[in-house]
């Protein structure tokens, strides 16, 4: 079974290494668990992202990112759809 917690702590670590994202909130006691990241550059820039059980991270508006079997990808097109600098 898949630890969906888990899943979006190392989501937000991902997000964390882009220079000009940061980690807003991670509520993992929350149904559902999320994390919410933002643009340091632009507080309107910020989208929440879940964890699915089948192992997808999807935004608020429900674009899939990627998959936990590669994290940096998915944290890597948040960056992209956040207008964020590379890691």
């Amino acid at each position: 079974m898949l630890d969906t917690m888990l899943c979006l702590e190392a989501f937000a670590r991902a997000a964390g290494t882009h220079a000009d994202l940061r980690v807003q909130h991670l509520a993992l006691a929350s149904e559902p668990a999320f994390v919410s990241v933002v643009n340091r550059f632009s507080l309107t820039l910020i989208e929440t992202v879940t964890c699915s059980p089948e192992g997808a991270f999807v935004t608020s508006w429900g674009y899939r990112l990627g998959t936990v079997d590669d994290v940096d990808g998915a944290a890597a097109r948040l960056a992209y759809l956040l207008a964020a600098l590379p890691a």
